[in-house]
């Protein structure tokens, strides 16, 4: 016999504390800083700190870039990301130097185990490495690591780890196209 989906049971366990922070992050200081302009980035940063989040120097927050929980981001030394980048972060994203995250895409953490009828939320960390380019509207999955250097394609789904440095992978899934070779100055 087939179980059926049963919602009425499911439950997150999230403290009053974490509600409350979540609720003022959500409905007032979000609102408040991320539709400012470009310029305005180190506002966002600042705002982001206020609410735990780690960011390195020299950081670009761009306009309409939006975090779920700013205590569960860890951002190194000059990282970009762009307009409207979700970081849907249940669980930490940890993004190192010098990498940049462009326009439109979802850092997703969190899903859920669908295998159970309550199909209770699931979470995973998401670790990308130093000098990557994670193109325009890619879909990172929870639990994902990218190595240092790598290249993801735009409109890629990224469901696995990408372990090669220095590579270039896209599609969907996403998949090894070749080395990532630099130019000389």
């Amino acid at each position: 016999m087939q179980t059926r989906i049963n919602l009425s049971k499911s439950r997150t366990y999230w403290s009053m504390s974490l509600k409350l922070k979540r609720g003022v992050w959500t409905y007032i200081l979000e609102p408040l800083v991320r539709w400012l302009p470009k310029f305005a980035s180190p506002v966002r940063v600042a705002m982001l700190r206020l609410m735990g989040a780690s960011i390195g120097k020299r950081c670009l927050i761009m306009p309409g870039v939006k975090v779920l929980m700013p205590w569960n981001l860890i951002i190194s030394d000059y990282v970009v990301l762009g307009e409207m980048v979700n970081v849907y972060n249940f669980a930490p994203v940890k993004i190192e130097a010098m990498t940049v995250v462009s326009q439109n895409c979802f850092l997703c953490t969190g899903s859920h185990n669908y295998r159970l009828p309550e199909m209770p939320l699931t979470y995973f960390p998401i670790t990308i490495g130093s000098e990557c380019w994670i193109a325009a509207g890619v879909f990172v999955a929870p639990g994902v690591s990218i190595a240092d250097g790598v290249v993801v394609g735009a409109m890629s789904v990224v469901p696995k780890s990408i372990t090669d440095p220095w590579s270039i992978h896209a599609g969907n899934p996403c998949l090894y196209r070749c080395k990532r070779t630099m130019q000389p100055e």
